[in-house]
């Protein structure tokens, strides 16, 4: 499963994941392999990201640069105050304003 986040100003996030957990706006809910096609608004709160095998390119907010990272299992956590998420065929789109690493 493939990721990318944006954000106006800059990509946060891409690369292989083993799942999501993004605030919905009717509720948190998170995306697994083969999570049936959905289009959800997201509202103020956390974006959780575990990566799984595969180069994966972050945001660092400490250098202001894309990384690459290699990690498996590696849990990054985004702040964000709104935005949407597409999910379609094992590929998500998260569009947020507001976005900041937490960890």
């Amino acid at each position: 499963m493939n990721i990318s986040i944006l954000s106006p100003e800059k990509e946060i996030f891409k690369g292989p994941i083993k799942s999501v957990k993004v605030p919905g706006t009717l509720g948190q809910f998170q995306v697994l392999k083969n999570h049936a096609p959905i289009v959800s608004s997201l509202q103020a709160g956390e974006i959780i990201v575990v990566t799984s095998a595969g180069e994966h390119v972050y945001y660092n907010e400490e250098t202001g640069a894309l990384e690459n990272g290699l990690k498996e299992g590696r849990t990054l956590t985004f702040k964000i105050n709104s935005g949407f998420i597409e999910v379609l065929h094992n590929e998500i789109s998260i569009l947020v304003q507001g976005a900041s690493v937490i960890k």
